[in-house]
């Protein structure tokens, strides 16, 4: 199993640090969120100061980008990166793509679906110097000139992994990505019964094996070297839960397990701007069935034994890395950690 450390979230002047401290630790890639911060300003820091990991983020939020814009991108840091990149694509929900990002709203399936299309319809041009013919129900691409194409470069086209909490997006991932992001919001049973079937669909709808796509296992982690440490990560994580689970787009989780009110009453908590409180409202054995538990000697198990069907895991945040992130705690001594991710990758 590939093991993936994080960085990110913070000034763009830790970013070289970070990166340069999560590749020393022996991880296969490492990715950054862009929740408050720039995801592709951290991603070029990123490739700027390492050599070989694979450089992800997970994810880029691309309604409120065009196509073409995130291409770009992507292409250049494809070349600078020698060959490294893996785009993490979000679409976000409704209401932050029309109240925040000041952007517009379609249904994200087939916005995402014709989304990729046209990066890679972008790529195809620049690396054949074709004319461009792409046009999809959302966007068209057929305009290039020689003045405004980069041309080829000496790497394949980046990679392109999606994030998915329903099984649509799963199965887009398995037509067209990559590489499946779970959302954070998940659980094991949810994964296993839902998406990763919807995973397949979509491979065989386009001549793909499950095999064929990086899924990566999702979920929140609550970890420790004891059981009190456990314990005490169980607690925390009723805050991304509580969170989270005030979205109605992310109820079927709580569906899935039979806590259908549950989602309803931190929803209305949300409204009424009760934010501190909501995390008391989740029940601290309805976290532990939400999580992953376990201690970090069993987790290679736990990883075997649950996520068959995964090929990749994150941990974060490593030993002096992204403290934004979810997984190991910040008193685990480096040589701990570099042992744990050996042990991960023999999964």
């Amino acid at each position: 199993m590939k093991v993936v450390g994080g960085y990110g979230e913070t000034s763009l002047s830790n970013i070289p640090e970070q990166a340069k401290f999560a590749e020393s630790m022996g991880v296969d890639a490492i990715t950054t969120g862009e929740v408050k911060r720039h995801s592709l300003l951290s991603m070029t820091l990123a490739v700027e100061h390492t050599e070989n990991v694979e450089i992800c983020t997970g994810v880029t939020i691309v309604f409120p980008r065009s196509p073409m814009i995130m291409a770009q991108a992507c292409w250049d840091l494809q070349e600078y990166s020698k060959g490294r990149i893996n785009i993490g694509l979000g679409s976000q929900v409704k209401g932050h793509n029309l109240r925040r990002f000041a952007g517009s709203w379609t249904p994200p399936y087939q916005r995402m679906k014709d989304y990729i299309g046209m990066m890679r319809a972008v790529w195809k041009s620049w690396q054949t110097g074709e004319k461009p013919e792409y046009v999809s129900e959302n966007y068209a691409y057929t305009l290039m000139t020689p003045n405004f194409d980069p041309g080829p470069i000496d790497y394949p086209f980046p990679k392109i992994s999606i994030s998915a909490v329903g099984p649509k997006m799963a199965e887009l991932s398995g037509e067209a990505c990559d590489g499946l992001l779970p959302h954070g919001f998940m659980t094991v049973d949810f994964l296993r019964d839902v998406l990763v079937p919807a995973v397949e669909k979509g491979a065989r709808s386009a001549g793909r094996n499950l095999s064929d796509i990086e899924i990566s296992a999702g979920g929140f982690f609550a970890l420790g070297e004891s059981d009190s440490e456990v314990e005490q990560a169980i607690q925390r994580i009723r805050v991304p839960i509580s969170f989270y689970g005030s979205t109605r787009t992310y109820h079927r989780i709580f569906d899935h397990h039979g806590y259908e009110g549950l989602g309803m009453q931190l929803h209305e908590m949300s409204l009424r701007g009760e934010w501190d409180k909501m995390p008391g409202a989740v029940p601290f054995d309805v976290a532990a069935e939400m999580a992953n538990v376990s201690t970090y000697d069993k987790l290679p198990g736990y990883l075997r034994e649950n996520f068959p069907f995964c090929s990749r895991v994150g941990m974060l945040p490593l030993p002096g890395g992204n403290a934004g992130g979810r997984g190991l705690t910040a008193s685990m001594s480096v040589e701990r950690a570099k042992w744990l991710v050996q042990e991960l990758q023999k999964v």
